[in-house]
């Protein structure tokens, strides 16, 4: 019935393709399944894409690059999973998931609010890389950057990791970008259903003489932007409108060269959704009632990169050349009608902008049978600017008196300006060395030395060593060990003249704050990996880090931007279990992971907390907020090939024990745990084959949220916690795309 019901739609909708574009590629063949390391789990998929033809030189040319680029950074001896285009295809939602969506389903990711995710129980410290090149972050907001569509594969990486991995170590987050390689052709589509989602997208890829081209866009309109702060269904002003487009370019110049350009955009603009039924608590110019329901608060979001890479691959020596830019601005918009300072006392209208530009270098020589020589270097300078416009009552003075209530003394708003920029640095150079102690022994040893001049100035130098051991050809040892330097993100650090504000309603109780540091870590890691004959893997692996200056963030203002801020100290265990089973047409995955991260002490920007909190926090070790003791994801897709084409049923599901809360007695900040949750999502996906109008046509439904579950992933209180968020409920949706 079901497969009636999506050949109907494909029916429906099918007519405003020319069967002219529907013809099969004769000589296509299936693309390399995905491939995962250490702790991977994502199945193997068939392909759906057609390559160019296997005779073609430049793709013979362009594969060889690919590879060559690679393996001037690999990944040896850290934990590496692995989705290939088929895998994101395959899941339920396909590749309309945001990123941080489909990541859920790698061993150790916890989900959080504003599409933010954690690697290890860290928060944040994810580094984006796009075909090996580190595309700087942008100002954190709600949006994610970059869009699945444009990849052919992406990798996580996490663990002790080489030394090419620098600055944000949590979690290396790399897109092996479409390229064009595969062959002239593309497809539209259209995805939308509950929720007011609606997503057009389009891709185009080809070559031309020694051109390799690929371009891809998408809009996405929904009224579910922001996770809802009430159990309700359907979230009060709430629509997003986001933009994704993207480009590559590649020309081959020679067997052993060429120079890629690409890059792309991410516009999006948020509704921030409203709680019905709140209680006013001040008054503005004789006004003291105001509809919660009806506040209007605005945040535009934007990103534009670019990245020039050129390439050289010798017998022996390897280079990648990667001159990169980045804008990111964001804005937010408070209620124009006073909204924000009757309830809060206090409204920001915030603009944080951030131009970085810099150039990457990688490099590889193979020095005899045993040693290949690794090296690099990387500058990046940054211009950041913040400027926020603070409209605020006068009230009475509650410097350092927790038991103070600040109490407006008039009704009479006042505007205050709070502005900051700054110019800063980020070097790094590393040296490692590949060596095969043995057939089956390697040791990746090596280190990096980093500097950061921006707000704090400082260094450091940074071992890396990694031991791998093939025991068997199915079983699989490592161990390893990292020191690590996480300088905090510019862009968000702007800080504030809090004595700007004293004796008005956005007063801060602490009146002092110490400068934000850059983290120093040790990392230790270790695991097996053992394959079964007949298609099973399973993999274990363990970790301990030990922290200094512990970056965290939270969002302390009306303004849904993080700010960051240290503990003294810190540390962070866990253990990931996974396995997969590939069998014919079944594949089956399942993780599971226990972890906790606690720190204590906090030594920067000390005026976001109240006294009593910082007094506690100094003396006893702490859950930090986005520690998760429990989390677990899982799923399966059974591939059935007959005349119509190749039908994909498949489903998955997420588990998280719940982030941390305050203690419900009141005493220990972030000493309570949210109610753990389920979600499970299903879906199946029809593509059709042939030689009529059908050919390459796939539709698709999609639920997630199957059961409908009412789940909190954040209760507004602990410590930087701003707001509560409730997950997304049961949505039903519906993708048609076309392929040519």
């Amino acid at each position: 019935m079901i497969r009636r019901m999506l050949l109907a739609t494909a029916a429906a909708i099918i007519v405003p393709f020319s069967p002219a574009t529907a013809q099969a590629d004769p000589s296509s063949q299936p693309a390399p399944a995905g491939t995962a390391a250490p702790g991977a789990s994502v199945p193997a998929a068939p392909s759906t894409t057609a390559p160019a033809k296997a005779g073609s030189d430049i793709v013979i040319t362009g594969r060889r690059l690919d590879v060559a680029r690679d393996a001037i950074t690999p990944s040896l001896g850290a934990s590496q999973y692995t989705f290939n285009k088929e895998a994101l295809e395959k899941q339920p939602g396909g590749t309309n998931l945001t990123l941080n969506k489909s990541l859920l389903q790698a061993p150790g990711v916890v989900q959080d609010s504003y599409g933010v995710i954690h690697v290890r129980n860290e928060h944040a410290n994810l580094q984006y890389r796009l075909n090996g090149v580190i595309v700087p972050e942008s100002i954190s907001g709600f949006g994610t950057t970059f869009d699945p569509r444009i990849a052919s594969s992406i990798q996580l990486i996490t663990g002790t990791l080489p030394a090419q991995y620098g600055y944000r170590t949590a979690g290396i987050i790399n897109f092996r970008t479409d390229s064009g390689i595969q062959g002239n052709g593309g497809e539209v589509g259209m995805y939308g259903g509950t929720f007011g989602r609606i997503e057009p997208n389009a891709m185009i890829r080809g070559t031309s003489g020694n051109l390799t081209f690929f371009g891809s866009a998408s809009y996405l309109r929904n009224d579910i932007g922001i996770e809802n702060p009430m159990p309700t269904r359907n979230a009060v002003h709430d629509r997003t409108t986001q933009f994704r487009p993207f480009a590559y370019v590649t020309d081959i110049l020679s067997d052993t060269s060429r120079i890629s350009v690409f890059g792309g955009s991410f516009i999006g603009d948020f509704q921030i959704p409203n709680v019905t039924g709140q209680a006013p608590a001040f008054t503005v110019n004789g006004v003291s009632n105001f509809n919660s329901a009806k506040l209007d608060q605005n945040q535009r979001e934007i990103t534009h990169y670019g990245v020039a890479a050129y390439q050289y691959a010798g017998d022996s020596f390897n280079l990648q050349l990667a001159p990169f830019v980045r804008y990111t601005e964001t804005r937010f918009s408070p209620d124009p009608k006073h909204g924000d300072i009757i309830f809060n006392g206090f409204a920001d209208a915030a603009r944080l902008t951030g131009l970085a530009a810099g150039v990457q270098a990688d490099g590889s020589q193979k020095l005899g049978s045993n040693h290949v020589l690794r090296f690099g270097l990387f500058f990046q300078n940054e211009h950041t600017t913040s400027r926020v416009a603070s409209t605020v009552l006068p009230a009475n003075d509650c410097a350092g008196d927790e038991n103070c209530v600040i109490a407006q003394t008039s009704d009479v708003p006042l505007t205050i300006v709070d502005t900051h920029q700054k110019t800063g640095q980020l070097y790094g150079a590393y040296l490692q060395d590949e060596w095969k102690l043995t057939s089956n022994l390697t040791l990746n040893y090596g280190a990096r030395f980093d500097v950061v001049r921006a707000y704090t100035r400082e260094s450091q130098l940074s071992p890396r060593a990694n031991l791998v051991w093939e025991a068997t050809p199915l079983t699989t040892f490592h161990v390893g060990y990292a020191r690590t330097f996480t300088p905090p993100p510019q862009e968000l650090v702007a800080p504030s003249d809090i004595n700007l504000f004293n004796a008005t309603t956005k007063q801060a109780l602490i009146r002092t704050g110490g400068p934000v540091k850059a983290e120093r870590e040790h990392y230790f890691d270790a695991g097996v990996e053992q394959r079964v004959k007949g298609g099973l893997k399973l993999a274990i692996d363990a970790y301990y880090k030990k922290k200094q200056n512990l970056l965290d963030e939270g969002q302390f203002g009306s303004a849904l931007i993080l700010s960051p801020f240290n503990y003294a100290k810190g540390y962070a265990w866990g253990v990931e279990l996974s396995a997969n089973y590939t069998h014919g047409p079944l594949d089956l995955y399942a993780n599971l992971a226990r972890g906790e991260e606690k720190a204590k002490n906090i030594i920067s920007s000390q005026y976001f907390f109240a006294p009593s909190e910082l007094a506690y926090i100094q003396n006893h070790y702490i859950f930090t907020d986005h520690s998760q003791k429990w989390s677990a994801s899982g799923g399966a897709t059974y591939t059935i090939h007959d005349g119509l084409g190749t039908l994909v049923p498949t489903a998955d599901f997420v588990y998280g024990s719940g982030l941390r809360t305050d203690d419900p007695n009141g005493i220990v900040p972030n000493g309570g745990a949210l109610p753990g949750y389920w979600v499970v999502n299903a879906g199946i996906a029809q593509t059709f084959k042939g030689s009529g109008v059908l050919n390459g046509l796939t539709v698709r439904l999609d639920v997630l949220n199957l059961f409908d579950k009412v789940y909190q992933i954040r209760s507004g209180a602990g410590v930087g916690v701003g707001a509560p968020q409730w997950g997304q409920r049961r949505g039903i949706f519906v993708g048609v795309t076309k392929r040519f």
